[in-house]
């Protein structure tokens, strides 16, 4: 077993390797996905979530034990990197890894728990909903910060950012699901376009985006425009491609 707790939680450190020994047995359900299950645990007067990570098939399961860090470390460390640098994410507790002879079996990423008021896939499903180009125009800036800091978050999907309004009518965002990110000394505006394109089909609220993104870096927003929407066409394309894929594969070995 491998574990690491952030200093800050030093003296939950017993609850909190409970809580991941207990994992299947104790905590409220709070996400129940195929692959990953998260719970929310009490530990030391804090709301904590737990991440349960599926456990890898045999290939990686020796991969993630001698080439790779899991998914639970990434999420950690990549957690630290973030907070490091301005961006926001729940505060990272711990993570823990257990092994067999064979490789990585359970892991486990621990966070404060964040509340949170929309999450952006509000923004793509919900017409006309309310304050959405202030939210749009807020989360785009914060979006430049984030590429500004060199960071390009491979998961930029709709539902891992939250939202959450604060008292002044200003927006604060999370970043969640953490484990594929890249860190760069730069960004080309190329690579930052792209890193937008699977957030939304619609063309408006691309509109709103490039617009706004074009005024915080000074560049031309018909040609910020040009490239995201190309990169969301294709992404639209081969994600309805793969869900069609999916369907028939599905229907044939019903």
């Amino acid at each position: 077993m491998i574990f690491e707790i952030n200093p800050a939680f030093k003296d939950s450190k017993n609850e909190i390797l409970s809580a991941f020994l207990n994992f299947d047995n104790s905590g409220e359900k709070f996400i129940n996905g195929e692959r990953n299950k998260i719970k929310i645990f009490e530990i030391s007067g804090n709301r904590v979530n737990i991440k349960s990570f599926k456990i890898p098939n045999k290939l990686n399961q020796l991969v993630y034990k001698y080439f790779r860090k899991s998914k639970a470390r990434r999420s950690f460390e990549f957690a630290n990197k973030l907070i490091e640098k301005g961006i926001g994410t729940p505060t990272p507790v711990g993570f823990q890894e257990n092994y067999s002879g064979i490789g990585l079996q359970r892991s486990f990423y621990a966070s404060l728990h964040q509340d949170y008021d929309l999450t952006y896939r509000e923004l793509v499903e919900v017409k006309d909903f309310p304050d959405e180009v202030n939210i749009l125009q807020q989360f785009t800036r914060f979006c430049y910060k984030m590429h500004e800091a060199g960071i390009e978050f491979k998961d930029h999907s709709p539902g891992n950012t939250l939202i959450k309004k604060q008292d002044d009518g200003t927006y604060q965002f999370f970043l969640v699901d953490l484990n594929r990110m890249n860190f760069h000394d730069s960004m080309d505006i190329s690579l930052r376009m792209k890193n937008l394109s699977r957030l939304t089909p619609k063309k408006e609220m691309v509109r709103i985006m490039v617009d706004e993104y074009a005024k915080v870096s000074g560049n031309d927003s018909e040609k910020l425009f040009e490239m995201l929407w190309n990169d969301t066409e294709k992404f639209q394309k081969k994600y309805h491609r793969k869900q069609n894929t999916k369907k028939k594969l599905k229907s044939i070995f019903k």
